[in-house]
């Protein structure tokens, strides 16, 4: 029997910057935005299980799948993993600074843009690392 899958609708959204107008009442977001409707499909071949979580950890850190102990069948059976199809994708991007009335203009507030951004601090070893166990370059590199 074929899976039919399960019909969805995903939405991500990634904050870019805090808009701040003159009024409060133009204060905006600007940021990127997807929305996709699609089937999902639940991941049960080995082998494409282990590709997708591999690319997962990489996409959070390149190259730490190579650097890290693979899961073992006990974690991969406690693992569920969907392949998404994807029928219609919709993008959205606000940019830009605020959008003042020409009256609000010459009021004497601040506005424009303070960005907002994610970023990695400086590893901290684990506290029972053995301290001849170097920081990764992948990790050094963050």
């Amino acid at each position: 029997m074929t899976d039919p899958g399960l019909p969805v609708c995903l939405t991500v959204t990634h904050l870019d910057g805090l808009v701040l107008a003159r009024s409060a009442f133009h204060h905006s977001l600007n940021y990127r935005s997807v929305v996709v409707h699609g089937t999902a499909h639940q991941v049960t071949d080995p082998e494409e299980l282990r590709v997708a979580l591999d690319a997962l950890v990489d996409q959070v850190v390149p190259g730490r799948s190579a650097e890290s102990r693979p899961a073992n069948a006990k974690e991969l059976a406690a693992t569920a993993v969907i392949r998404l199809d994807l029928d219609e994708v919709s993008a959205k991007v606000r940019a830009g600074g605020p959008n003042d009335d020409a009256e609000d203009l010459s009021l004497p507030y601040w506005a424009g843009v303070v960005p907002v951004r994610g970023g990695y601090g400086t590893p901290v070893p684990s506290g029972d690392l053995d301290p001849s166990v170097a920081l990764p370059a992948h990790l050094a590199a963050l």
